[in-house]
């Protein structure tokens, strides 16, 4: 049996790699701070949905009122005026299945040829992508609206559905990520192999391409499910407004003299919108835990 030592230098690495990770006091009160800054409005507006009406003028905002309103609130949102929220949560899912989807089916088949194929005029692209990530989406509502109004197609879901596609910064993280998470020598062996260009995308890159699929899934789901002025200037049948512009219709009603007086529905509305984001993002982070390990470990 081979006994062997270990040197002063190797024996002074192996400890400090057993070492707790060092502290920082200022940067656990930051942290602390923004977490308190990121739940408060959480809370409050979880709390105030269990609130009725009178005890939401009456009662202090970051405490429960006299009685516990919630249930009878959400059957409340889901009923008033005809069930509306009903269709504009209906119509926010379309946006988001067709827009968002669309948006990361696109990105991940354009970053691939970007990242994995020379052609001319590449540079000439990747200068137009980071050009279009730095332009906000807002700077183009008006002159989309403005073309889109000579097609005809405002007020339509088309015209809030065409724009949601485009993700230049969907693309350029499809890009970079591509890059670095598929091995060009994989890629040929597939090809040795006699594989087609087509099957060495669904079968070779697309699982590698998981952590970064769901990364751009997340950022259109989000930007989709919350973009308000697009649909705001696109549509004025109330019937296909997304959740954020017909809550929105309703907070203007309820401050409309002589309107009714729904407060507790806008904010049991509000809660009931970001609950399927909040569900998307429990169930989807598996996958960049699984991306990360898997990345992590080397032969």
């Amino acid at each position: 049996m081979a006994v062997t030592t270990l040197r002063p230098q190797q024996r002074r690495h192996t400890s400090h790699s057993f070492a707790k990770p060092r502290r920082s006091v200022l940067l656990t009160v930051l942290t602390g701070i923004i977490l308190v800054y990121s739940l408060v409005p959480l809370a409050w507006l979880l709390i105030n949905s269990t609130k009725s009406q009178e005890d939401l003028l009456s009662s202090f905002g970051l405490w429960f009122g006299d009685g516990f309103s919630f249930f009878s609130n959400i059957k409340d949102t889901f009923t008033y005026d005809d069930g509306i929220f009903v269709r504009w949560f209906a119509n926010t899912l379309l946006y988001v299945v067709v827009g968002a989807g669309g948006a990361t089916v696109l990105a991940v088949m354009g970053g691939y040829a970007l990242a994995k194929f020379d052609f001319p005029g590449k540079k000439g692209i990747f200068a137009v992508v980071l050009g279009a990530v730095a332009v906000p989406g807002t700077a183009l509502a008006v002159p989309t609206f403005l073309m889109f109004s000579k097609m005809g197609i405002t007020d339509t879901p088309w015209a809030v559905i065409i724009p949601s596609l485009i993700s230049p910064f969907g693309l350029y993280l499809m890009w970079t990520f591509a890059t670095d998470a598929i091995p060009n020598e994989l890629m040929e062996a597939a090809k040795m192999d006699g594989a087609s260009e087509f099957r060495t995308f669904v079968q070779v890159s697309l699982p590698l391409l998981a952590p970064g699929i769901v990364t751009v899934l997340l950022f259109s789901m989000v930007a989709t499910w919350n973009n308000y002025f697009l649909p705001l200037i696109m549509l004025k049948d109330p019937d296909w407004y997304p959740l954020t512009v017909g809550l929105n219709s309703w907070s203007q009603q309820a401050l409309t003299a002589g309107g009714d007086v729904i407060f507790n529905l806008v904010i049991t509305g509000s809660l009931l919108t970001i609950v399927p984001l909040i569900a998307a993002f429990l169930l989807l982070q598996r996958y960049w835990q699984s991306g990360l390990s898997a990345g992590s470990v080397k032969e």
